[in-house]
């Protein structure tokens, strides 16, 4: 790990190989326990090489999505002849690219590069002024303002940054060549929380869940138990991304929020099917999408921030933005200053 330490080129090639010879390996081994047994050292690998960046907690964290969860799973998923890596005839490159970050290839027609143009220009700059205004808050005023406000700044600033980062990753993707599924899809408009998880938020984690959680638990123990036993392991696995972030031991509130949430989505279609049954109209889809969010924000002020702001946490990450706002700050007074040279 000493060679990995802090760099992003050596994690990026180390990852790249591991992802290469699971590529090879699984073209010589049939799906099962041999398989298996051949792609574990991978996983290890991407559940380690977070770790290898120790002065930053925004690395970790990152890095631990795109390797240690949907990584791994996507490893997994292909010792068992499933998922985004077990597509027959997939190219190295588009390989690659599906096995170390957060991206989904689109199947089937489409256009090419249709991911990049839905992406709108006005919601990016939309989205750069919020993530401006948050990071010159952090800067100056975070502490005097209410720790609710801090929380819902920090829920608005994750949803910004990577509803950029993920769409920025896709773009490169079908600047490949690859037709890529967009990751978002406007979660501020959910009309319930089955349409929040399942069909707008972070669409690559749901496309991960789907295949290697709900869909087996489905078959043997019913619907409802896939969707607890889905939700259960995204506050697993959200509790080991906190551990990546902030290198404590698990407090269990990651897990109870989504334990919480996944067992709201249970009853939720409970009662849309006995609203159903009784022929009344359905709800104004603004009162659907306002509880939707009143019951994320709620439940995320309780359970979900308290693990990642405690015991000095908050002020490590807090620092880490201020800086990032200060390089690209210190970036636009060099370019503003820099002289313009006209030629002939």
């Amino acid at each position: 790990m000493e060679l990995l330490r802090d760099s992003i080129p050596m994690v990026s090639l180390a990852s790249s190989a591991a992802a290469l010879y699971a590529r090879v390996a699984s073209a010589f081994l049939r799906p099962g326990l041999p398989r298996l047994a051949a792609l574990l050292p991978v996983v290890a690998l991407l559940a380690a090489a977070p770790l290898a960046f120790t002065s930053s907690a925004m690395l970790r964290g990152t890095s631990a999505f795109f390797l240690a969860w949907l990584g791994a799973f996507k490893v997994v998923l292909l010792a068992a002849g499933l998922g985004p890596l077990a597509v027959d005839g997939l190219p190295v490159l588009s390989f690659l690219f599906t096995a170390l970050l957060p991206v989904k290839l689109r199947r089937g027609g489409g256009c090419p590069g249709a991911a990049a143009k839905s992406v709108s220009l006005v919601s990016c700059a939309a989205k750069v002024a919020a993530i401006a205004t948050i990071l010159h808050l952090y800067e100056s005023k975070i502490q005097l303002l209410h720790r609710y406000i801090r929380l819902a700044m920090y829920g608005i600033h994750i949803y910004c940054f990577l509803d950029l980062l993920l769409p920025c990753i896709a773009a490169a993707g079908s600047a490949l060549g690859m037709e890529l599924e967009p990751p978002f899809d406007r979660p501020y408009l959910a009309s319930s929380l089955r349409d929040f998880w399942g069909r707008r938020w972070n669409l690559m984690v749901s496309a991960i869940l789907r295949p290697s959680v709900y869909d087996p638990v489905r078959a043997r123990a019913g619907k409802a138990a896939g969707v607890v036993a889905t939700f259960l392991i995204s506050g697993l696995m959200h509790e080991a991304m906190v551990y990546y972030m902030t290198l404590r031991l698990p407090t269990g509130e990651m897990t109870a929020f989504f334990l919480l949430h996944g067992v709201c989505c249970v009853a939720e279609e409970w009662c849309a099917r006995w609203w159903v049954a009784r022929r009344w109209p359905p709800p104004p889809r603004p009162l659907g999408s306002l509880l939707v969010m009143a019951v994320a924000a709620g439940s995320s002020f309780w359970l979900f921030f308290p693990p990642i702001c405690r015991e000095g946490s908050e002020e490590m990450l807090l620092e880490e933005w201020a800086a990032v706002a200060a390089f690209f700050q210190d970036a636009g007074r060099k370019l503003r200053r820099a002289p313009v040279r006209f030629t002939d």
